[in-house]
């Protein structure tokens, strides 16, 4: 937003807009509903040592009282000597700890509010005592299993609840070592990879901890001893969990998926996830347990589809693939809102929510069905919505919105208090005070029914000025973007209704900022010396300030070594841990200052300093024990250069598939110098290592000798595979071409294979090469497909492809919608309903329906050509919808059309509607002509009258000086009129207008103006002439003269060093002319005005005839048109006229002010 000055301090300006409640609340001394503001969590376990708190609190006017149902039925919590109710509250306290038992509580408790107005109710809470309980006993044998063997130890916790967290421990209480090859699952087992001697233990136990009960179980020690008599024989992966090929898994929006892979083999496998068809959501994903759980948080639906778990080692590998399915209990789209209404107004509540399965949406009215609460023709339910059309006073009620499918509900509360209510503020807050060149914000939060008008003044007149740049909140807050020193003053908020107006007095106090003037430097001082930092500052003399010292960011320790004297801060006997940033800060209430200086301490001897470098480059590469798909990589480290090796980067290059280019293909730690490979087959190694320190990164190595591994079959089938239709007599299979690393052997192919889903045909198949695309054409359109992509070489074909569903092309729609209706709900809502259209005529995938509507002149003319139209989308299988923003008192025809991923359909028949008759917009008024005793009103017809206006009423009220209104009077004025003359007026007097057109259904939107009617010309001759008669010359002749005499005395006394107190004045002070200004508020000596307060610049100068200018501190500058000569600072601000009176006659717009009197002119000398 553009940003104006204000260019005078105490100059009126008025700010109008609509004050919109977004939060919104009630005053709790009026009448309203009770409203749930504190309630216990809908699944709440408790501890059974404990007393049971199940918390409801709510507010309303009366005060509301309170009930409970427990499993539905009333709660009598006065027959229960164990249940107590706090007072002016509905929280209950059981008391456990004297002789009750929690498992007799539990169960499903609601908490009902009430008062006369209304009835809310909580959620449903289920109460449950936590429960820790141990182990069956059982028999355990000791396990004897050969070296290199897989197994699995099981712990099977006890059910607690909550859930308790497993871990396993030695006799020693110590965690057991996990890492790839050993793990703990989810379900709390221990999973071995493949055993080893180190494994045998005499002590592997299972430990349950119940975080709510503090309790911890252990399970019986189980004994493990590994034999090592039988030759290890290394072998493939097979899966320990999940079992098979495929699974599901079940997971709700907003949860975290839990995704496990354990695998068995020797070597050890390695876990890799992806996802078919998609990337894994990088930012919510994270591997967990050495890679074998996948961990997504923060769900939602784009995260369903099949996850696939690969096992890999020397040997070969496996995968299983987890089907995720992503269900939502509801949750918020749009949650209904508490709704203030006077009587006759109309509103909504909006129960917006999404789930899947998609919610049920339920209404209930005081915690009753709607369906069986007393019918009530203001109120319409309309699925999630409930529309409200000129309330009565005894319409105040809670509604309920409950949204519920099988895995959960969500519930709200939303009153709807009628009220007529006259406007009132309630901020509190009467003095801001801010920093200049900062954003003042003045709040004016308000509260009425109807919702009230929020007008801002700035000053004490009430003169409407335009075109000044303000911020205005819809919450009532004025805001001043950049605060100047002229911005500071009064302001009033005023806030106006039908019903009455209110209004508050702000003071705005602009001050200057606080700076740092001298800041502290930089010192060198050894040890045992000292040093001192000195920190100046200024700020605005009017707040009170302080200066803190801090030493790296922190404040200083306390130490009789430091000591502070105003503004300096010095320190004594300094040692090494004295060095570092030492701040100084000055604070006031409103801002703040800050500068920095180092302190460095000079040590007697200075080492000299340590050289450090990146390290020389690996030398001597060797491969050894070669074993087809594995080798063994060393090499000789290099120079650290003084920092020691972190670790060390082996990258590898394909010289068959991409030759040149180098790919990292593992990191090993600094320590080492030999890495063992997995390698893929068909592939032509080279290798070389680089050295890495905190310094950075080494030049690579030589390259190593070169190494081919043996081909094999693919391990592997290409992803991304998607079959959509182009046209719709085709099918385009499509896929994610595979890299050479992954081909395995030469002549890479692909098998592409189709059928047409539950048609019970064979597999149509095609090997292609060297492609990622294939057409099938001929296919009937729209219609499911199962593809197919395996990827196979000369050596053999990878493991069975997945199969995945795509379609055939669209066309377009067949079948428009039918029966078409439309039913007008006010002047500018409609809804339209219509029957879906059969989905076998769709010919592809529904996207939803489109709403075309337009203006016509009558019923038979429909007007569809050079006309503008409006489309609303319905998305899904909606079979009705809302036109809002139509016009009142117009006729309409509109049609309706299903869409697919192709295109629109044909459109229904055309179905003509007539919105009815609304008020007017508003009628603006404008002063055409003024006499001291009338007022010439005229103004154009409302711009959207919305129906046939009946009549204009006019109503006018006097403004005194004082700013008190006369009681209004009202004029009604026929239709046909576009001007009246209001006479028997008062002269030089202000009105206050308000206009409003009418139509049959009401008045519309008021506009208001003010004006003043003319100054009778003989008053005004008077006031101006004066300057023209003989006895007023005279009488500034005289004293002119009288002045002139004094000054010769005081010339003469002088001369012969007499004393008198001018002198004596002057003694005191040095000369006006030449005196500097002071450095605090930059005024010359005490001659400066004290009325006003506003310094002349540095270096300005008063006249050389000694005068000041009279300034009138309440003129603006548009009182003065272009005539003035008035003089400008360099930042813009006015210097006017110094008076001791302030006289000036009210004025209207812009038009320019009398010339000043000469009576203002003699007053300059008084």
């Amino acid at each position: 937003m553009q940003q104006k000055r204000l260019f005078s301090s105490r100059a009126s300006l008025v700010l109008i807009w609509c004050h919109v409640i977004t939060a919104l609340e009630v005053p709790l001394d009026l009448p309203q509903p009770p409203t749930i503001t504190r309630q216990s969590p809908k699944n709440y376990i408790v501890d059974p040592r404990e007393n049971i708190v199940i918390q409801c609190e709510a507010k309303g006017k009366p005060q509301p009282s309170f009930t409970w149902t427990r499993n539905g039925t009333h709660f009598d919590t006065e027959k229960d000597p164990l249940v107590t109710m706090k007072l002016n509250s509905g929280t209950l306290e059981i008391n456990i700890m004297n002789g009750g038992k929690a498992e007799s509580y539990e169960g499903e408790y609601q908490c009902t509010a009430k008062n006369d107005r209304g009835t809310a109710v909580s959620n449903v809470i289920v109460i449950r005592q936590s429960r820790s309980p141990l182990w069956t006993k059982e028999k355990i044998e000791p396990i004897l299993i050969q070296q290199g063997m897989p197994l699995v130890l099981p712990c099977k916790p006890p059910r607690g609840l909550p859930p308790p967290l497993i871990f396993w421990m030695d006799n020693y209480f110590q965690r057991l070592p996990q890492n790839g090859r050993v793990s703990q699952g989810l379900n709390g087992d221990l999973y071995f990879s493949n055993v080893q001697p180190q494994d045998t233990r005499d002590f592997y136990i299972c430990y349950a901890r119940f975080n709510l009960t503090q309790t911890i179980h252990q399970k019986q020690p189980i004994s493990l001893k590994v034999l090592t008599n039988s030759p290890v024989d290394s072998r493939p992966p097979t899966l320990l969990t999940p079992s098979g090929q495929t699974s599901n898994k079940t997971v709700l929006k907003d949860e975290v998926l839990l995704l496990e892979c354990i695998a068995e083999g020797l070597p050890t496998p390695e876990i890799r996830w992806n996802k078919e068809g998609a990337e894994l959501p990088s930012n919510r994903v994270f591997y967990e347990n050495f890679n074998k759980t996948l961990r997504i948080i923060g769900v939602s639906e784009e995260d369903s589809g099949k996850y696939r778990c690969s096992a890999q080692n020397s040997r070969g590998s496996i995968h299983h693939v987890i089907k995720v399915i992503v269900k939502a209990a509801p949750y918020w789209i749009t949650k209904p809102e508490n709704l203030v209404l006077s009587p006759g107004d109309d509103g909504t509540l909006i129960c917006r929510t999404h789930g899947n399965p998609a919610p049920s949406i339920t209404w209930l009215i005081n915690g009753v069905a709607i369906e069986l609460a007393p019918n009530d023709p203001s109120r319409v339910v309309d699925g999630d919505t409930v529309i409200f059309t000129k309330v009565h006073e005894r319409a105040s009620a809670v509604f309920q919105c409950n949204a519920s499918n099988i895995y959960g509900y969500v519930l709200a509360n939303a009153f709807v208090n009628v009220l007529a209510e006259r406007p009132r503020i309630l901020s509190s807050e009467k003095v801001y005070q801010v920093i200049a060149n900062r954003p003042a914000l003045l709040h004016c939060k308000s509260f009425g029914s109807p919702v009230p008008n929020i007008e801002w003044f700035k000053g004490v007149q009430s003169s409407i000025l335009h075109g000044s740049d303000y911020v205005f909140h819809y919450n009532g807050t004025l805001e001043v973007p950049v605060a100047q020193k002229d911005s500071s003053g009064t302001y009033t908020c005023i806030a106006r209704n039908k019903l009455g107006t209110d209004q508050k007095i702000i003071q705005l106090e602009v001050k200057d900022p606080t700076m740092i003037i001298s800041q502290p430097e930089y010192r060198v001082v050894q040890r045992y010396g000292s040093a001192s930092f000195e920190c100046k500052f200024k700020h605005d003399p009017t707040l009170l300030a302080e200066v803190m010292w801090l030493k790296n960011n922190s404040e200083l320790p306390m130490d009789e070594r430091y000591t502070f004297e105003k503004e300096r801060l010095t320190i004594k006997n300094i040692t090494e841990n004295d060095k570092g940033m030492y701040t100084c800060v000055a604070n006031t209430t409103l801002d703040s200052a800050s500068a920095s200086a180092e302190l460095s301490v000079v040590e007697p001897t200075q080492p000299p300093p340590v050289k450090t470098d990146r390290p020389d480059p690996p030398t001597d590469l060797e491969l050894t024990d070669r074993l087809g798909t594995s080798l063994q990589l060393s090499w000789v480290p290099g120079d650290d250069n003084n920092s020691p090796i972190t670790e060390f980067i082996i990258e590898c290059e394909d010289a068959i598939h991409e030759p040149g280019v180098w790919h990292v293909f593992s990191k090993v730690s600094g320590t080492q110098a030999t890495a063992t490979l997995t390698l893929s087959p068909y592939v032509n190694y080279s290798f070389r290592v680089i050295a890495v320190n905190e310094i950075g990164r080494s030049d690579h190595s030589e390259s190593s000798e070169s190494y081919m591994t043996k081909s094999a079959e693919p391990y592997t089938n290409p992803s991304g595979i998607k079959g959509i239709g182009t046209e719709p007599d085709n099918l385009v299979i499509t896929w994610k071409p595979m890299k050479g690393f992954d081909a395995n052997g030469p002549g890479l192919q692909y098998k592409v294979s189709w059928r047409q889903k539950d048609a019970d045909e064979d597999w149509t198949s095609v090997i292609v090469a060297n492609v990622s695309k294939y057409i099938v054409s001929g296919t009937p359109t729209f219609v499911p497909y199962e593809i197919k992509v395996q990827a196979l070489n000369d050596l053999g074909y990878a493991p069975e492809a997945a199969v995945v569903i795509g379609h055939s092309g669209e066309d377009l729609p067949m079948v428009a919608p039918s029966n078409v209706e439309v039913d007008v709900i006010n002047t500018t809502l409609a809804k339209v309903r219509w029957e879906s259209v059969p989905l076998t005529s769709i010919r592809g995938h529904l996207q939803g329906y489109r709403v075309y509507y337009w203006k016509a002149l009558n019923k038979t003319n429909r007007n569809r050509r050079h006309i503008e139209k409006w489309m609303l989308p319905f998305a899904g299988n909606r079979t009705h919808g809302m036109l809002p923003g139509l016009q009142p008192n117009t006729n309409y025809f509109l049609n309706v059309r299903v869409v697919n991923g192709k295109g629109e359909g044909p459109s229904s028949k055309d179905k003509y509607f007539e919105t009815p008759e609304g008020v007017p917009s508003v009628a603006f008024l404008h002063i055409a002509h003024r006499t001291p005793d009338s007022l010439t009103l005229s103004w154009s017809p409302p711009v959207h009258p919305n129906g046939v206006l009946t009549q204009y009423t006019l109503k006018y009220q006097s403004i005194n000086a004082t700013h008190e209104l006369s009681p209004p009077v009202e004029i009604t004025i026929p239709a046909n009129e576009t001007s009246y003359i209001l006479k028997n007026l008062v002269q030089n007097t202000r009105y206050k207008f308000y206009f409003n057109a009418h139509t049959a259904v009401g008045p519309g939107s008021q506009s208001t103006q003010e004006a003043i009617t003319a100054m009778d010309e003989a008053m005004a001759s008077r006031q101006v002439d004066i300057a023209t008669q003989g006895w007023f010359i005279g009488l500034m002749c005289a004293v002119a003269l009288l002045i002139l005499v004094l000054l010769i005395v005081c010339f003469i006394r002088r001369n012969k060093g007499g004393k008198y107190p001018v002198k004596e004045k002057e003694d005191a002070h040095a000369d006006p002319e030449i005196q500097p200004m002071k450095e605090d508020d930059g005024t010359f000596g005490e001659y400066s005005d004290a009325e006003d307060h506003k310094p002349l610049k540095k270096g300005s100068r008063t006249p050389s005839d000694r005068t000041v200018k009279k300034e009138d501190s309440d003129d603006s500058l548009v009182d003065y048109g272009e005539g003035v000569n008035g003089q400008f600072n360099e930042d813009g601000s006015f210097i006017g006229q110094y008076s001791g009176k302030k006289e000036k006659e009210p004025v209207e717009g812009n038009e320019s002010s009398e010339a000043p009197s000469p009576v203002n002119a003699m007053n300059s000398f008084v």
